[in-house]
């Protein structure tokens, strides 16, 4: 399944599944319903009373009826139905949306509230720094922002999970059992099932089926914490009625009927909640069931290596502690996790993962039913750089970091959202291949933006020193300093590593306050705009490395808001126009190459228009981009289709094009991995 049939189909299990929990809530209402109708008779009264006509000393009076037994207990009670229903929707929603705005700060928020912490970038843990570079390659192959590593300390089982609402925030934690019990291989592919989560639009979902179930669970709460409260009453109204006078003894009896009524209320809220509840963690388990038969196919076929992936559940399987997490938190996100993270007496029914024995079967069929104790933490501190696990297989291979995939229009789109061998190779290579200095300035905020601005230093001793002067201007003497310091190592980069390089030093850019921010981003304007002229690889980095720290920061989803091509067509004419005269400074094979791209969108190739003077600087371009963000899933890919055909008009694709291909896709919040392009 392609990236964007995948995120189609999230959004329709999306709507489902909203239909499901409405079934589930109206079924809570419908409890909370009953128990006020039977509470109302029971204490003899009635929410509808009635009245008739009475002639007193000849004057009609309207009188009260008493509410005789058989109205008082009527199911139909059209006022009861009312409250309760506004009452049951108004705790859910409201509890929803206080559960949702808690996990809209990102993937980070929902990893620290089970206590999860997060991995030091500069970590000399050897099994952490593994941990680090297997993620950082997936990230780097699959063409996503880096996601922020999270670990689990007091967790010795062997678990890990991915949350977030996109790619631009997502974080992957692992519990230390994860870290210490699996190989490289083992790790891998369970890092490679959490990133089919990330990239088929799980994460989002999951995050929806947790706030929704919170919601329900919250009336259930309301009970428990109410009967909680009553725990130290006294229902006898306290001390011997001989000692006290009949207005004491009302007041007792009075006190007593205000605990026995809040008791009451405590029990059916308890029920009621924990019915809903019920039904809602049966809708969530089946959910979380059906997907992680996916995600475990889809990290085999990232990683090629099924052994990695059955060795890691062989384990859990083997593993006296398997799976189980220790805190008690771990039921709320429990479908998050790779495996069953929580037991209860109906694990049946609330499973959030299928049996280990059945999943390790659909991967490999002959699987004799043997599980096995996963070995003591092994001392790799003594082991090479290549076994210790901290580079690929081919990652020391002494070749150049360029691996021949995504050559073509199709193949580039085709490589969205997934994961291959060769990919992940790739990625291997070019970390590898990256300077030991550049790496430690990733993990480094303000070495990070430094090493961000040498990116952007071009031209002539005079210009580069012009360009040291704005960085002085707006981020600092000090940001100056380390921008002078790593210069000469960044001479020795090669230039398809630029941008992997830029995905690595986003987690690092995110931790920046807010004003650390700013100046970061008003130095990378500057720099831009130094000498008037946007190169595509400095549109690309200000479009990918800013877009992707700014909503991995404050997380907002893109609202669809353009459903037809007929309404975008001005700006995908910009956009085509744009990437046509970067790919040739001759007007007519620029011409050309637009016209190769607009065949590609039929419904309006007719209409599209190429722009035979190219702007003098990517603002329409940028300006055309914001609209598309907010275009539905059809418009984003028929889009990126067009686009690749634009730049590959020429028969190849050069690195300036591939750059400026997967800022666009960035743009429109989809992930291209890198493209094999020409020098």
């Amino acid at each position: 399944m392609d990236f964007f049939s995948a995120q189609a189909h999230a959004k329709r299990r999306t709507a489902r599944l909203v239909w499901l929990f409405a079934l589930a809530v109206l079924g809570t209402v419908a409890a909370a319903y009953f128990a006020a109708v039977f509470a109302l008779g029971f204490t003899g009264r009635s929410a509808a009373p009635t009245y008739h006509r009475e002639t007193r000393n000849g004057v009609s009076v309207r009188v009260r009826d008493s509410a005789p037994a058989s109205r008082a207990h009527s199911l139909w009670q059209p006022r009861v139905l009312f409250w309760t229903a506004s009452g049951v929707l108004a705790v859910v929603g409201l509890a929803s949306l206080y559960k949702w705005h808690e996990f809209s700060a990102g993937g980070s928020a929902v990893a620290e509230s089970v206590g999860a912490r997060r991995v030091d970038p500069h970590t000399t843990d050897t099994l952490e720094r593994r941990l680090l570079n297997v993620v950082e390659e997936m990230a780097i192959a699959s063409g996503t922002p880096v996601p922020a590593v999270f670990l689990l300390d007091d967790e010795p089982a062997i678990n890990a999970f991915a949350a977030g609402l996109s790619t631009a925030d997502a974080a992957v934690c692992v519990t230390r059992g994860t870290m210490e019990k699996l190989t490289r291989d083992e790790l891998q592919g369970v890092v490679g099932h959490e990133f089919s989560h990330i990239l088929n639009g799980d994460m989002r979902l999951n995050l929806r089926i947790a706030a929704i179930v919170f919601g329900i669970l919250v009336l259930g709460l309301a009970g428990r914490g109410l009967l909680w409260s009553l725990r130290f009453q006294n229902f006898s109204g306290g001390g011997d009625s001989r000692d006290r006078d009949d207005g004491d003894n009302r007041g007792g009896k009075n006190s007593n009927g205000l605990v026995i009524a809040l008791a009451v209320a405590g029990v059916a809220l308890l029920i009621i909640g924990y019915v809903g509840y019920f039904f809602g963690r049966l809708i969530q388990s089946a959910v979380s069931r059906q997907r992680e038969f996916l995600a475990d196919a889809s990290a085999v076929q990232f990683t090629r290596n099924p052994g990695g992936l059955t060795g890691a559940l062989k384990k859990i399987g083997g593993y006296a502690l398997g799976s189980s997490l220790q805190t008690p938190k771990a039921g709320a996100i429990g479908h998050f996790f790779f495996a069953q993270a929580f037991t209860s007496g109906l694990d049946s029914l609330f499973a959030t993962h299928p049996p280990l024995d059945t999943r390790i079967r659909a991967i490999d069929p002959k699987f004799d039913g043997e599980m096995f104790e996963p070995p003591q933490p092994v001392d790799i501190t003594r082991e090479s750089f290549q076994t210790a696990g901290f580079a690929g297989p081919q990652a020391a291979a002494a070749h150049p970091p360029r691996a021949p995939f995504a050559s073509t229009p199709a193949a580039a789109i085709d490589a969205i959202g997934t994961l291959t061998p060769a990919q992940i190779d790739h990625a291997a290579a070019l970390l590898h291949a990256v300077p030991a200095a550049l790496r430690d300035a990733t993990r480094d905020p303000a070495r990070a933006a430094a090493l961000c601005y040498g990116l952007l230093l071009d031209g002539p001793p005079e210009v580069r020193a012009q360009q040291h002067a704005l960085v002085a201007a707006h981020a600092g003497d000090a940001a100056a300093d380390a921008l002078a310091e790593l210069r000469p190592v960044l001479s020795l980069l090669d230039p398809a590593a630029r941008l992997p390089l830029l995905q690595l030093c986003v987690p690092a850019l995110r931790t920046l306050d807010g004003p650390a921010l700013d100046r970061f981003g008003g130095a990378v304007f500057a720099l831009i705009n130094a000498d008037g002229v946007v190169t595509p690889f400095e549109f690309a980095l200000q479009k990918i490395l800013l877009r992707s720290v700014a909503r991995g920061r404050a997380q907002a989803a893109a609202v669809v808001q353009v459903y037809s091509f007929n309404a975008v067509v001005d700006e995908i004419s910009t956009v085509l126009s744009a990437l046509a005269h970067a790919s040739s400074p001759d007007v007519a094979a620029a011409q050309h190459a637009f016209a190769r791209g607009a065949a590609q969108i039929k419904l309006i190739e007719t209409r599209l228009a190429f722009h035979s003077t190219p702007a003098a600087d990517l603002a329409p371009f940028d300006a055309a981009l914001d609209r598309l963000a907010a275009a539905s899933l059809p418009i984003k890919q028929r889009t990126l289709v067009a686009a690749a055909h634009v730049v590959a008009a020429d028969g190849q694709i050069l690195l300036a094009e591939g750059e400026l291909l997967r800022a666009i896709a960035a743009a429109l919040d989809v992930p291209m991995p890198p493209l094999a392009t020409a020098a």
